[in-house]
């Protein structure tokens, strides 16, 4: 079959060259036309787990108690906060924010309801509220209260009163709601049942309609995010301003990925070009190579585009990967025909390039599916956008398998004359030498070394974590960051995390047999107090009311109190206020009712309807984690909460809730471990049973997973020994490692199989094989080394350490070939053969 196949290729592509180049540039011609449609997400959606369900609680919750998207602007005068030049120069930043369209209101210092600059009264509410920029307001009552108030301090004006913050509220968009919505229904209806043939298509067009309009509200929010960063400039002046909040990092985040794509392909592209002039001397061996990689590239960007897959923070490195593992696929090709020079000496082009492709297919076609398998091992993870990146690269792969299959050879066939390369100065070869003297001279000392290496990669597991904080994925000198530190260190906290409890379940009970008694009874409305009847929802809800004020105050001080917290917020806020409002004399049933009903609008909105639900049963707590806390751990702070609260506070554990991008976040960390012990399975047991079929031997299955285990895990071990937790990009690495790593165990053993078979004797086997295939194995290593470093280029963190990790594993994994690997095929003999 495999003879075949060869006449059949040698048919069409090695004997049409030229029609087989037009064919591939139709294709790449078509399919890269839509690359136009290629883009970017990087979306709060985009890094949450797949069919989650405190995602859904999570929506439920912010329709009940609205969620406005808004942005943050801290501000710190060099001037007083309250000096008129300060507070002129704040209503001039207001007042330039509004005449954005996008923008629905600004809440700043300036328009917050005073109630103690003097303090009011329930009745003075009626007159009018107090601002400070009403007339003659009294700037030290207001500088008090504002250090003071429950609701404002570490919210609007940091403690040292040098920094306040600016809420710029963004309008809603009913379009994108509905939309969402409507995908969301349909997705959830999909998960219990199987959908109807008209859902299906609904859900398809639903889904692209969503999509699309994604793309243009995140162009809209780009370009209002600019203009909000120009109206700041023109203030900076007279202090210090930061940008933050979730459309800022997202904004940011798509800009950090764009310049990651045109950085990353630009730098692996100098790297590329340079690396293979520097080593083959010739134009043929820089030209071919690059074609190839040109073409995967390419094909993939218009296929992403034709599918609708947006490029995440997660697969933005994607371009990088696929010229890397192109390239490696083309120069074992180089290495192979340069071979074929001294092997078949004064041959033709046409049986040089027919023997290249002859000795190289098998190797190749396992290597690549070695890798694809490697990154198809990642759809077993719960994180879309990892699930995406493996879907990506293990395409990318098949077709650049493809391509270099196609063009290289094609390419060679329209050069008539052979070239041979000979390096100027052959430092490949004293490596790889060095390292054949190393096996045959201190084999016992390996296998020691590897072993000592190997235990202290599973101590070093064993300390791996997930608790990592979202500030430290950003350099320091990104806004970010800079925007995250000061809101975290001056104005309490950046990432949510909200606390729901609802009413007793006892409570529910009694209220239906109250109705049913009702409906039995018509008299029965007769035995129950006519004040609760008066009181209004304070007469026939769980929380509002004056018996639970007590037991809201202390839940809201447990909050409080925990060291990873910063500003609370809730009921027992407002109820702080009601009381200063009430003569600081204790709240009634029959106060609580008058307050409800007769307050402002504005008050109601801004203190009542965020921390109840309006039939006052189910209260809200919203805090804010600091994030930048170093000793933060999020999980166990969760599971502390739900505890205390049940524990402590006598709260029943069906009441209690806790959700917020905390919440979402922290499970995406949880499922870390699950992914990295899930993805290294797959890939260990598909990868041996791929070993088994290609070598048809369990002892040559077993010594070839070795070294990249090794190799994968000392990574591992790593970093768990310097304390570098898991993240959405490093989890790839171990899966990742393997994946390429075996691509050269591949083809090494391939060859030393071909070797042996020339005299039996194993040793000279070693040493021929790292003569030959060993420099290839060094030239491909080298390459995605260096290629991964360059993703040190990036701003986002984990990227740098991603490509700094792979490129060692790659570097360790190059070692591990070129001696534990030839070492273990010298020792572990089949049987019957002579030591």
């Amino acid at each position: 079959m495999h003879k075949n196949i060869m006449k059949y290729y040698e048919r069409i592509i090695l004997k049409h060259p030229l029609l087989t180049i037009c064919l591939v540039i139709l294709i790449l011609v078509g399919v890269g036309s839509y690359a136009k449609n290629f883009h970017l997400d990087a979306s709060s959606d985009s890094l949450l787990l797949e069919n989650d369900q405190d995602l859904k609680y999570f929506r439920t919750i912010n329709n009940k108690y609205g969620n406005a998207e808004f942005l943050v602007i801290s501000y710190s005068p060099k001037a007083d906060l309250y000096a008129a030049e300060t507070l002129a120069d704040l209503r001039k930043l207001c007042d330039s924010l509004l005449q954005l369209e996008r923008v629905e209101s600004v809440l700043s210092i300036l328009d917050v309801p005073l109630i103690d600059s003097p303090r009011l009264s329930l009745g003075d509410l009626n007159n009018g509220i107090r601002t400070l920029e009403t007339p003659d307001i009294d700037i030290d009552l207001v500088r008090h209260e504002f250090a003071t108030s429950p609701f404002y301090k570490t919210l609007l004006v940091s403690p040292d009163a040098r920094t306040t913050a600016l809420q710029v509220i963004l309008k809603g968009d009913e379009t994108y709601q509905s939309l969402l919505n409507q995908r969301n229904s349909l997705r959830e209806k999909k998960l219990t049942a199987p959908l109807s043939a008209a859902d299906s298509i609904k859900l398809e067009e639903i889904s692209e309609k969503f999509d699309t309009y994604s793309i243009i509200l995140a162009d809209q929010e780009a370009a209002d995010i600019s203009k909000i960063r120009t109206i700041m400039k023109q203030h900076r002046g007279q202090g210090e301003l930061f940008l933050g909040g979730v459309p800022m990092i997202v904004a940011d985040m798509i800009d950090f990925i764009r310049h990651d794509l045109t950085a990353f392909g630009i730098g692996v592209l100098v790297f590329l070009v340079s690396m293979l002039f520097l080593i083959f001397r010739h134009p043929r061996w820089v030209i071919l190579p690059m074609v190839c990689c040109f073409a995967s590239v390419i094909f993939m960007f218009g296929f992403l585009g034709l599918i609708g897959w947006k490029v995440t923070v997660v697969s933005s490195n994607f371009t990088s990967l696929l010229l890397i593992i192109t390239l490696s696929l083309c120069v074992h090709l180089i290495v192979r025909y340069n071979e074929l020079h001294d092997e078949i000496p004064g041959a033709d082009q046409a049986t040089m390039v027919r023997e290249m492709v002859r000795s190289k297919a098998i190797p190749s076609i396992y290597t690549a599916l070695t890798t694809i398998v490697a990154f198809a091992s990642l759809l077993t993870s719960d994180i879309r956008p990892v699930i995406d990146f493996g879907w990506m690269m293990a395409i990318g792969i098949s077709f650049a398998l493809l391509i270099s299959f196609a063009i290289f050879p094609a390419g060679l066939m329209l050069y008539k004359n052979p070239v041979k390369f000979t390096p100027k100065f052959d430092i490949t070869g004293i490596i790889t030498r060095a390292c054949a003297r190393w096996v045959e001279h201190r084999g016992k000392l390996t296998l020691t070394i590897f072993t000592a290496l190997a235990i202290i990669s599973v101590i070093g597991i064993s300390k791996l974590t997930v608790e990592n904080r979202f500030i430290d994925y950003f350099k320091p000198t990104t806004e970010i960051y800079q925007g995250m530190e000061l809101i975290d260190r001056q104005l309490g906290g950046t990432t949510p995390l909200d606390v729901i409890i609802d009413a007793d379940p006892d409570f529910f009970a009694e209220q239906a047999q109250k109705d049913v008694l009702a409906e039995d009874d018509p008299f029965a409305d007769d035995f129950f107090d006519e004040e609760e009847a008066e009181a209004g929802l304070s007469g026939s809800s769980y929380w509002y009311n004056s018996y639970q004020i007590d037991t809201l105050n202390k839940i809201h001080s447990y909050l409080d109190e925990l060291p990873e917290t910063g500003k609370v917020l809730s009921m027992a806020t407002t109820m702080t206020m009601m009381q200063q409002l009430n003569e600081d004399l204790p709240l009634d049933n029959i106060s609580l009712a008058v307050i409800h009903k007769k307050l402002p609008e504005v008050i109601n909105n801004s203190l009542f309807r965020p921390y109840m639900s309006e039939d006052g049963n189910q209260v809200r707590f919203s805090l804010r984690v600091i994030d930048s806390n170093p000793n933060l751990r999020r999980d166990s702070l969760l599971k502390k909460i739900h505890l205390d609260l049940t524990e402590k506070l006598n709260i029943k554990p069906e009441q209690i809730h806790l959700t917020g991008m905390f919440v979402l976040y922290n499970n995406v960390l949880q499922s870390l471990f699950s992914s990295q012990i899930m993805t290294i399975g797959v890939v260990f047991l598909v990868i041996m049973a791929m070993f088994i079929i290609q070598f048809r031997s369990l002892r040559l299955a077993i010594i070839s997973i070795i070294p990249n285990l090794i190799s994968a895990g000392m990574v591992l071990g790593l970093m768990g020994l310097l304390n570098i937790p898991l993240d959405i990009m490093t989890i790839t690495i171990a899966a990742i490692t393997i994946g390429i790593a075996v691509d050269d165990t591949i083809h090494y053993v391939h060859r030393f199989n071909e070797e042996v078979l020339i005299d039996g004797d194993y040793l000279a086997a070693m040493k021929r094989c790292h003569d030959s295939v060993g420099r290839a194995m060094y030239y491909t290593s080298i390459t995605i080394i260096i290629g991964f470093s360059i993703l040190t280029l990036s701003n986002f963190i984990p990227t740098i350490y991603f490509g700094l990790f792979t490129g060692l594993a790659m570097l360790i994994a190059m070692f591990a070939n070129l001696t534990l690997l030839a070492l273990l095929l010298i020792i572990w003999k089949p049987r019957g053969t002579q030591l």
